[in-house]
């Protein structure tokens, strides 16, 4: 189903955390209400008992990264 993907960046050798811009991802599938291939004929009341109504939980991501931030890397730290 259509959800949020969350990526939050760890630089390991500067310590600084940075959060990405959150990314809607589309599932494709035509029984999620969000989904661009959902049929613009499917709606209520018969929608809200055969679709999905509501997007999953976000994705959450953490990558440590061994390197020194952008900002850091531009300032000459890296």
């Amino acid at each position: 189903m259509c959800h949020w993907r969350r990526v939050q960046n760890t630089y390991k050798r500067c310590g600084h955390v940075y959060d990405l811009p959150d990314v809607m991802i589309q599932c494709d599938e035509r029984d999620c209400k969000f989904s661009s291939t959902h049929p613009s004929t499917c709606v209520p009341p018969s929608c809200t008992s055969t679709c999905w109504q509501y997007r999953q939980f976000p994705r959450q991501y953490n990558p440590h990264i061994d390197s020194f931030c952008p900002p850091c890397i531009q300032q000459g730290r890296g």
